[in-house]
């Protein structure tokens, strides 16, 4: 009982999501969707009107022996079956245009919130979910919209005028209608009901598809090194026959509706035949009238054949508008205000007071009481063990995460005070990861900032100990870049990160550990034209490497969690046992003596 109460709450909130969602973006387009509704009012006149002229033919022309009128309500069948094409390709193209408009401002407005979205929000959905959601429940928006506004209305402009017409061309007839539309809205209603669970478990299942084929796409290599080709292979295989399997069942359903329709169809047909023969037998009808309400049962029941391909497409656009709203109901957790916060004297200057962090669920906090400075005109590193808290620490200035206590202010401001977008156009951030984009050089380095000049390129590349690398590319700047950089080395990627960073002139400078992939040299090169070229900002160094924060202004040492200890290299070492262990175990027991 408890289940289906689930399931029939589930059904009634994709439905209303698809209505709030239709009527919220179909809105902009109100004139050219009345058009199309006028267009296929028109077109259903048209098709209505024809067999009424088809019965005068037989009635007035054939049997009257009128040969003229023949011609002349032949001519005019044809002027209004050419018109009736006129129109059905103009409803055609507006619909679509409709349809595909709404897509595409589904899909941005999908991409715009998920680009506010915080590593936690992120974590909520998935990435394969989000990409679904995106491309695939859309795609069966537009489908469902286009093919809503190209049958569906004129389906109901159709089955209402025939009806009318049907009673009026043979009254007696009408109590077949009265016996098969009853049976007809009983299957749909059934079908509805059968398919919704089917279509959102698709849905569902389709997200771990995606997830499972990402994995084994970007694992290739792992996979292949660890001879687990056969047991990638098992684990896909079984994601895709329980796919496959959930799409049978719904084309199950298909198989056996569609047949009973058309049965009910045939079978009516038959008995307009039968019992309109004997009424004209009769003489109490003639035999033009019986022809077009045979016409125009067959319209009422062909027209609800083609409702029903329409209305299955109902349950899985109400799963796919669920989902989608689902996003764009959701208030991000690192959502700023409004407005820009007032104005503050403490550019780049970062404080921690008592700041602790935990994710969802977790049994203990990642790090935990948190209180230090990061001061303008100074470079601060923080070091530590696997685990420690150091990247969950930066990500706490720019806002990827919110402390669960505590306060972190930045430029002597809370950050839930300030605006997101104006928090993070002040911070140069260079990811542990070194992320690139298709592209060009140039285009790579002006990511933060599109205005900057070639010279300022060429002079982060050089304080980035990147610009011969890039000089010797054909093209320079212009030099292309493959999707993540995968034309490039793991160095050249991490010195083209830091670049574009240098290039975004900010008051805050975040390094998560990206000089791992430096030899000793170049990192020691960078290091001593990166405090040149930074001079004046707060620069945060997260390093896994002991020699590349010995020289640092400020050390913070984190050990499971919190601080360990906080001061210079010399200090340090005299005076802290987890940095005395980090300096033995990299440069040897003499140097941390």
């Amino acid at each position: 009982m408890k289940s289906r109460r689930a399931r029939k709450a589930q059904t009634s909130k994709g439905w209303s999501a698809l209505t709030r969602l239709l009527r919220r973006y179909i809105r902009p387009y109100y004139r050219a969707l009345s058009a199309v509704v006028v267009l296929m009012a028109a077109q259903a006149a048209g098709n209505l009107y024809l067999p009424n002229l088809n019965a005068d033919i037989i009635d007035d022309g054939v049997v009257g022996g009128d040969l003229g009128y023949i011609w002349r309500a032949g001519a005019l069948m044809l002027v209004i079956t050419a018109g009736l094409g006129i129109v059905a390709v103009l409803a055609v193209y507006l619909a679509s245009r409709v349809s595909m408009t709404v897509g595409a401002d589904l899909r941005a407005a999908i991409f715009a919130r998920v680009q506010s979205f915080s590593v936690a929000d992120l974590h909520r959905f998935g990435v394969s979910s989000l990409t679904t959601r995106t491309v695939n429940d859309v795609q069966q928006l537009q489908v469902f919209l286009q093919l809503s506004l190209t049958l569906l209305i004129s389906v109901v402009f159709t089955i209402g005028g025939a009806l009318i017409l049907a009673v009026r061309a043979g009254r007696e007839l009408s109590l077949l209608l009265v016996v098969a539309l009853p049976v007809l809205v009983a299957i749909i209603a059934v079908t509805l009901v059968v398919l919704l669970p089917l279509f959102r478990a698709v849905q569902v299942k389709t997200d771990r598809l995606n997830q499972v084929l990402r994995e084994q796409i970007s694992g290739v290599r792992v996979t292949r090194a660890f001879g687990r080709t056969d047991a990638e292979r098992v684990r896909f295989g079984a994601v895709n026959e329980d796919i496959t399997a959930t799409g049978l069942r719904a084309n199950r359903v298909f198989a056996l509706v569609l047949p009973v329709i058309f049965g009910i169809v045939n079978v009516s047909s038959v008995g307009v035949v039968w019992f309109g023969g004997r009424l004209v037998s009769d003489g109490t009808m003639e035999i033009g009238s019986m022809t077009a309400f045979l016409i125009y049962i067959l319209q009422i029941l062909t027209y609800i054949v083609v409702a029903v391909t329409v209305i299955v497409l109902i349950p899985r656009a109400a799963a796919a508008a669920n989902r989608i709203e689902q996003i764009l109901t959701v208030m991000p957790s690192s959502a700023g205000p409004p407005r820009a916060a007032p104005a503050s004297t403490q550019a780049g200057k970062v404080e921690f007071q008592q700041v602790s962090f935990r994710y969802p669920g977790s049994e203990r906090p990642v790090v935990s009481d948190l209180t230090l400075t990061f001061r303008p005109g100074q470079t601060s590193a923080v070091i530590g063990g696997t685990g420690s808290g150091k990247t969950t620490l930066l990500n706490l200035i720019p806002r990827f995460i919110d402390a669960t206590d505590g306060t972190v202010l930045v430029h002597g401001l809370g950050v839930p005070e300030q605006s997101v977008d104006d928090l993070r156009a002040s911070i140069g951030l260079v990811p542990q990861t070194a992320l690139l984009f298709a592209g060009t050089v140039a285009g790579n380095l002006r990511f933060g900032r599109p205005e900057a000049t070639d010279d300022e390129l060429w002079r982060a590349l050089e304080t980035a100990q990147a610009r011969d690398f890039v000089a010797a590319l054909p093209g320079g700047l212009d030099a292309p870049v493959e999707r993540g950089g995968a034309n490039l080395s793991g160095g050249q990627r991490q010195r083209l990160s830091i670049a574009r960073a240098l290039v975004r002139r900010p008051w805050l400078y975040l390094f998560d550990d990206c000089f791992s992939a430096l030899d000793a040299a170049t990192d020691a090169r960078l290091r001593a034209e990166l405090r040149a070229e930074t001079r004046g900002a707060t620069v945060v160094i997260v390093a896994q490497r002991a020699s590349t924060i010995m020289h640092a202004d400020q050390i913070v040492v984190l050990e499971s969690g919190r601080i360990a200890g906080v001061g210079t290299h010399e200090r340090l070492l005299t005076g802290c046992r987890a940095y005395q262990e980090i300096i033995a175990s990299q440069l040897g027991e003499g140097a941390a003596a």
